[in-house]
């Protein structure tokens, strides 16, 4: 599985690669700008990514306005809700998950900090990742 993780806080993005690099290969990115264009870069290379793991608050381009970028990419690309691109929001906040609803294709989870592996595969199930 190709795995994005976008987080601001060099801690939280370690932690979240020691967790998912089970599950196959992890980029990192430290902000919003630096998530799309890694997203739009494996869509270029026809390698995209299997799952998406966006952190809501981050600098340059926050979380919710980068998931609102790759989702409106694949409604331009008709590309169909089952087959949208998992995507799991990250916060410390306690906002509730219904600040990205209007965005959402049912391939979401959401996530509030600080998690556990058990959460943090929870979503992956919920999300068909992982049995």
């Amino acid at each position: 599985m190709r795995i994005l993780i976008a987080e601001d806080d060099l801690i939280s993005r370690k932690y979240l690669h020691r967790l998912l690099q089970s599950y196959g290969e992890c980029d990192l990115t430290s902000n919003g700008i630096e998530a799309v264009d890694a997203y739009f870069l494996a869509l270029e290379e026809n390698h995209p990514y299997e799952l998406i793991c966006l952190d809501i608050m981050m600098p340059k381009l926050d979380g919710i306005r980068a998931f609102e970028i790759i989702r409106k990419n694949e409604r331009q690309g008709n590309t169909p809700y089952e087959t949208a691109v998992p995507i799991i929001m990250t916060t410390a906040l306690s906002e509730s998950p219904d600040v990205f609803h209007g965005y959402a294709t049912g391939n979401e989870y959401y996530l509030t900090k600080p998690f556990d592996i058990g959460s943090l595969t929870n979503a992956m199930r919920t999300l068909k990742l992982i049995k």
